[in-house]
């Protein structure tokens, strides 16, 4: 009767055979592989073939607690024969043996041929699910010998590899195959099957451009050569070397681990500067089972794509260099490896940008987004940013070589931010908190902020900062820039560059500003070939914008009071004024000359009268005509540019002449109030500036001149008349000389 057992295996007697069986699916423990009358003596002249399956690789042979067998003694006297050790090969093995193949038949590849007496040493590991196996008896041998029991099973050891497989043991795996396989991190095993002597196996690990390669090992044991095919007596018989290439480049060894010195490296990092990672596995002397290195090795890929040049020797710094990298956009960094890398101290990336001031004169940096992890256990709040210990983002620029902080993000911020140097370089520092970085970003995806970059303020745009001066002027282009830009020398490619600028305008303590577009000149008539906007300070949105569009209203803008300019105390000036110009940079296309007067204002009474004990400042000697209630200084009148603002459009003529007295008084021409009680008096009225013209004419300077012009001619006269008179003895001297 049949046993369960029996139909599990499948075993099959083939007919006409005494000898050759057939093993499918074998499991530990269900498979016995046994020589014919096995324990007893095996007979001479066979030839017996044992086929082997299991269900997973790789197929596993081996003895458990008995001998092998096989020709060890070739004699028929079992006291006095001696006995032959465990050998292979044909020389050792030239009557009886145990042939083993690596497949389905003997044309596989032959793993050893074993004969001789004791305990099998070793087990022998297949490549694949399948095993041949071969034992074959000389006709005349001795009857003295018991054959062997081997058990069948797999190593358990498998491991689905996701990659590319070339010839026995050589890979290649890719970042596509692993992102195939849907897995973050791939691995591979030690070599767990046979090998013959000299064998070399590769794993290429092979990434995209931009991404590097981080490669660890979760278990390592490093043994000595338990069942080598040939004997070494030398070091490194067997090895393992990492190399920062894609071959095995010597000049790129990062490590390398032999079986007789090393020490294993357990969780410890291994990152290529490149997208390729090659691993190789040398053995000088074979194995039957596997390798004496054992490891579990894991892989992945990190996105190391840099917005800039990369400085040597730091983590994650970066330089934007205006004439490499004039703009675009920026975020912290994709390698998030470098939140591991740290060993517990805070992470410190800095983004520097460096600009020449022959091509640009300022950096813009505008963060979009921050996104840094709220810590429930850590007690310091983003109250002051500068100064708590939390993760933050801070731009900053060096001044007199102090750093000057512009700006700090801790938390989200519900807008974009702008941020504007005053001088040719900027820096942005991301610094996270080296106790969470490893557990709050490291494989990290999402972006701990976002932004981007440009540099602005080329050299049409001129001087960067104007004022303070109780009037002035803005011209673009910059005459003085222009022989640079658009001379011969010029680069042809900077005629079609877009030109930004953006100028810092600074008022005086106590003033008001009024800003008057004079003369503008544009090539197109939309507001995307030109624009001027003029922000306050603390203000997101521009105070006015001035394009082609509306080119008529930009001769009356408002004045721009002392409060809304932000002044936070009497004698402290208001933070500077920004305009800002976006066109195209061609010379010649968009031409404007834009002015603007400090004006003060007249100060009120509570009960609305003119404050006239507070008149007395020299800065008021002229007061505007109209309903604005400032006034100019007396330097200011005449100047040839008009510095109050026009209001005749939107005053009565009662408040457009109710200061003509006041102002007449102070400048000396009150006798002339009767004439110009009807008119309107501005700073440039011709009635003002002739009569004060004449009025003021400098007659003792005059007087002095023509004075001094009669004393240098006269001068001149007596030293002519003194070179033209000669004495009488010269002259009869001269006589002589003639006659002679």
């Amino acid at each position: 009767m049949t046993t369960e057992l029996e139909l599990e295996l499948e075993l099959e007697l083939k007919q006409e055979s005494y000898c050759e069986r057939e093993y499918r699916d074998c499991r530990l423990q269900t498979c016995y592989v046994q020589s014919p009358a096995y324990p007893g003596l095996y007979p001479r002249a066979l030839n017996c073939r044992y086929k082997l399956h299991t269900r997973q690789p790789y197929i596993k042979l081996y003895l458990q607690n008995e001998q092998f067998a096989v020709d060890g003694q070739r004699c028929e006297n079992v006291m006095t024969c001696p006995i032959r050790p465990i050998g292979s090969g044909n020389e050792h093995c030239p009557f009886d043996w145990l042939a083993v193949y690596d497949g389905r038949d003997e044309h596989s590849p032959l793993i050893g041929k074993f004969c001789g007496l004791g305990k099998f040493p070793f087990s022998i590991i297949g490549t694949s699910q399948y095993m041949y196996v071969e034992f074959v008896t000389s006709p005349a041998g001795p009857l003295l010998n018991t054959g062997f029991h081997f058990n069948v099973g797999n190593w358990p050891g498998h491991v689905e590899t996701a990659g590319i497989k070339h010839g026995v043991c050589d890979w290649l795996l890719s970042s596509d195959s692993l992102k195939d396989s849907s897995a973050s991190e791939g691995i591979f095993l030690s070599i767990a099957h046979w090998y013959p002597p000299n064998t070399s196996c590769s794993y290429h690990i092979k990434g995209h451009v931009g991404e590097i390669v981080r490669l660890y090992f979760p278990s390592f044991r490093i043994n000595r050569i338990e069942s080598p095919i040939l004997k070494y007596e030398g070091d490194c018989g067997e090895s393992l070397t990492i190399y920062d290439s894609d071959h095995a480049d010597p000049a790129r060894i990062i490590k390398t681990f032999c079986d007789t010195f090393s020490r294993p490296m357990e969780k410890v990092d291994f990152v290529s500067t490149s997208p390729s990672l090659y691993v190789q596995f040398d053995s000088k002397t074979g194995s039957y089972s596997g390798s004496s290195l054992y490891y579990w090795a894991h892989y992945d890929f990190f996105n190391n794509t840099r917005f800039g040049d990369p400085v040597p020797n730091t983590l994650c710094d970066e330089v934007m260099y205006a004439w490499k990298h004039p703009g675009g956009r920026l975020r912290s960094p994709l390698n998030s490896l470098i939140f591991k890398r740290t060993g517990g101290s805070d992470v410190r990336c800095q983004y520097k940008f460096v600009t020449d001031k022959r091509l640009y004169a300022r950096a813009i940096i505008e963060v979009n987004s921050v996104s840094f992890k709220e810590l429930p256990y850590n007690s310091n709040a983003c109250t002051r940013c500068h100064e708590e210990r939390v993760d933050k983002l801070v731009i900053w620029e060096e001044r007199d070589k102090y750093q000057n902080n512009l700006a700090c993000f801790c938390d989200n911020i519900p807008r974009a931010v702008r941020v504007i140097s005053s001088a040719d370089q900027m820096n942005l520092e991301m610094i996270v908190q080296g106790q969470h970085a490893i557990t709050s970003y490291f494989k990290n995806p999402n972006p701990l902020f976002e932004a981007t970059y440009e540099f602005a303020h080329g050299p049409l745009c001129g001087p960067i900062t104007l004022g303070p001066s109780p009037d002035g002027e803005l011209v673009f282009p910059y005459k003085k820039a222009l022989a640079m830009v658009a001379g011969p020398m010029a680069p042809p490619e900077h005629h079609y560059r877009r030109e930004k600028c953006i100028w810092e305008l600074k008022v005086a303590a106590q003033r008001d500003l009024w800003l008057n577009l004079e003369k503008a000149r544009f090539a197109d008539r939309s507001c995307e070939s030109a624009k001027i906007e003029v922000y306050l300070a603390g203000r997101l949105e521009p105070r006015f914008v001035v394009c082609p569009e509306n080119i008529s209203m930009a001769r009356d803008l408002p004045i721009l009071t002392t409060a809304e300019l932000g002044a936070t105390g009497a004698d402290q000036e208001p933070l500077p004024v920004l305009i800002q110009y976006t066109g195209d940079g061609q010379p010649g296309r968009n031409i404007f000359r834009l002015v603007w007067s400090e004006l003060f204002h007249l100060p009120r009474n509570p009960d609305g009268s003119l404050a006239a004990s507070l008149l007395q400042d020299a800065g008021c000697d002229f007061r505007c005509p109209g309903d604005t209630e400032v006034c100019i200084p007396r330097h200011l009148l005449c100047n040839g540019v008009a510095n109050c603002p026009n209001v005749t459009h939107s005053s009565t003529l009662d408040q457009l002449t109710r200061h003509i007295e006041w102002n007449l008084e102070q400048l000396g021409l009150l006798h002339h109030a009767g004439e110009y009680r009807q008119l309107v008096l501005h700073d440039e009225s011709p009635e003002i500036c002739l009569r004060r013209d004449l009025s003021e004419l400098p007659y003792g300077k005059l007087s002095l001149i023509a004075l001094g012009l009669c004393l240098m001619f006269a001068l001149l006269f007596a030293i002519l008349r003194r070179m033209c008179r000669r004495s009488p003895k010269q002259s009869g001297l001269h006589q002589l000389q003639e006659d002679y």
